[in-house]
């Protein structure tokens, strides 16, 4: 029997046909590894994150009030007491999302579990609800640097699923979130402006105290608010110091002047600039020692 012999060129096109629906087909659905500490939400799986990255609480420098409040939080929801969902704002680099990394460390061995998901996929957590609602472990549901347009829509889900957010001893789904602003969809300046004319167009809001009301709602339905304030001088360099001890490195005068000229450079103190700043200097240091 006479076998048939595609022309190369037409090889070379179904080829190209295959790799193209590869990138439009959605990936197979795989089972969840739950022995993993972390996850993040991706192409509408649970992806397992075998060894995320480990933050400790003690290198956490200038925020001990608003990590007290979300320890606390924490251990309340780990207990299966009422616990709040919690908004964490302010300015950039100051530990946000740092805190909520963190908890993996100290609450891994109590069951907390760390779900990462992406502001574009909030529209999925009914459907990440009901892969875990029958686990065992307490889940955070993490969500950075979330802030929405005024044209995103995704902010609804996300409101419906804190409407009922004060969490029971039954439930093992939390969510944390961090943001740069304090309210998360954005305010015009006309929305807070009278309407008193008659020839106003056709499609301005009659109403604008309500559009107001419904953006400010979405954040005030986190049961709990945590602040963080730019930090000054002082307490830039101390942390540069922390990280430096504990690599046995000294705090010297020519470090210090380094790390100011460094968050001079990069228009900001934070505690990330520090961190920034201390693998560059240990980096150096230890390069140096092995030239």
């Amino acid at each position: 029997m006479a076998t048939l012999e595609l022309p190369d060129h037409l090889i070379e096109r179904l080829s190209t046909l295959l790799e193209q629906l590869q990138q439009v087909l959605p990936e197979p659905r795989q089972e969840t590894d739950f022995s993993a500490p972390a996850f993040k939400w991706q192409n509408k799986q649970l992806k397992a994150i075998p060894h995320p990255k480990i933050i400790h609480l003690d290198d956490l420098k200038g925020i001990e009030r608003q990590v007290q409040k979300i320890l606390q939080n924490t251990e309340q929801f780990l207990h299966g007491l009422p616990a709040n969902d919690v908004l964490l704002t302010g300015s950039r680099g100051t530990g946000k999302s740092s805190i909520v990394r963190s908890l993996l460390a100290k609450y891994k061995d109590q069951g907390l579990r760390l779900i990462e998901i992406e502001r574009d996929d909030l529209s999925d957590l009914p459907e990440i609800q009901k892969i875990i609602e029958h686990r065992p472990e307490k889940f955070i549901v993490y969500c950075d640097d979330l802030a929405f347009n005024a044209e995103d829509e995704n902010y609804r889900s996300l409101k419906s699923v804190l409407d009922g957010s004060l969490q029971s001893g039954s439930s093992n789904f939390i969510i944390y979130a961090t943001s740069n602003r304090r309210h998360l969809l954005p305010e015009f300046m006309h929305e807070n402006t009278p309407v008193t004319r008659v020839d106003v167009p056709q499609y301005t809001e009659l109403h604008p105290q309500e559009a107001i009301e419904e953006k400010i709602s979405l954040s005030d339905r986190f049961g709990l608010w945590l602040s963080f304030n730019p930090m000054d001088q002082n307490l830039y360099l101390e942390i540069v110091e922390h990280y430096l001890a504990k690599e046995k490195i000294a705090f010297s005068d020519q470090v210090r002047a380094e790390a100011l000229r460094w968050c001079q450079a990069r228009g900001q103190r934070s505690g990330r600039a520090a961190y920034q700043f201390s693998k560059h200097w240990i980096g150096s240091q230890q390069l140096n020692s092995q030239l």
